[in-house]
């Protein structure tokens, strides 16, 4: 069913909110904050990527503060075990009885830094937390809090210690964001006003009404022909790499792919005021939702063409409804 005039008009005056929160104590990405306040929204995760230095860590701490969640970083290494993150059982003799001790994923919103550097089993670990909401200790399972969104930033694989994220936990992201440098004018700006770190930021909304928003973003209507062009969009991928139409893909995008671009376009129209889905909400986040989940072929690496590069051609061969 349609969201109502008023559920639309409530919701993206809370993600609006949410976006102008954030821009307190981050200066010059508006892009990848609206995105992320989009994923958040869609009740998904993200992977960003950038240099160190960008306030990855400030970003995802102030979205924690403007909706009253509790925020967790975990500082990924080689040596991190899945314990340190999901937490452990704990004996007491006089009790003869184990209880649990809760691990930072015990939080709304967790930042998982670094997290190409964790080893294969911390990586299987953040993998069910991510796609299931719970986590397995012992012989029980503990599901993690509502809503649960984890950002998890990324160093580029030529920097030591660190290597690809695995398919499968790739496909976990509903979006790869890349954030890059301040423009000229809003580096400028920094010098000119306090510590953005101390800003207070007064919460916008409460974790319980972050889930009523996710409620509402299933019932954004999407005409046939939209989700036509989204289906049209990620065969696109699968096809280049079956037939052979280009030389840059080695496989394509699965079908969580074609949900999750639904998904994230239905969130973005609620971010500008709309209870229904266009083709310009699904080409603005093709890129984003897409980009990670396909595999280049040698020929793609060579040319120096990268995934997000491939995803904009292909752009523009799907006809647009």
């Amino acid at each position: 069913m349609k969201p109502s005039d008023e559920a639309v008009v409530a919701s993206q005056h809370t993600l609006a909110a949410l976006v102008r929160a954030v821009e307190l104590r981050v200066r010059g990405q508006r892009v990848v904050v609206e995105r992320l306040v989009v994923t958040l929204a869609a009740g998904g995760h993200a992977l960003v990527e950038g240099v160190p230095g960008l306030a990855k860590t400030l970003t995802v701490r102030t979205l924690a503060d403007a909706i009253g969640a509790r925020f967790s970083r975990v500082q990924f290494t080689p040596d991190l075990l899945p314990a340190d993150i999901l937490g452990t059982q704990i004996f007491h003799p006089q009790r003869g009885e184990f209880t649990v001790r809760e691990g930072p994923i015990f939080a709304e919103i967790v930042l998982a830094d670094e997290v190409n550097r964790a080893p294969a089993k911390v990586q299987s670990a953040l993998l069910e937390a991510m796609e299931e909401r719970q986590v397995t200790l012992g012989d029980g399972t503990h599901p993690l809090p509502s809503p649960f969104f984890v950002l998890a930033t990324q160093n580029p694989v030529e920097h030591e210690g660190t290597h690809p994220l695995p398919d499968a936990q790739l496909d976990r992201f509903l979006m790869r964001l890349r954030i890059d440098y301040p423009s000229r004018d809003d580096e400028r700006t920094l010098l000119d006003g306090d510590d953005v770190r101390t800003t207070v930021v007064t919460p916008v909304c409460t974790p319980a009404e972050m889930l009523e928003l996710q409620a509402t973003v299933p019932r954004v209507h999407a005409e046939d022909s939209v989700k036509d062009y989204i289906v049209d969009l990620v065969r696109a991928t699968r096809e280049a790499a079956a037939k052979g139409r280009t030389k840059w893909i080695e496989q394509g995008a699965s079908p969580r792919a074609t949900l999750a671009l639904l998904r994230a376009a239905r969130a973005q129209a609620l971010l500008r005021g709309r209870g229904f889905v266009t083709p310009d909400d699904v080409r603005a986040l093709a890129v984003p939702v897409l980009g990670h989940r396909i595999v280049r072929t040698y020929e793609a690496e060579a040319e120096g063409l990268d995934a997000d590069g491939i995803i904009a051609k292909l752009l523009a061969t799907v006809p647009v409804p």
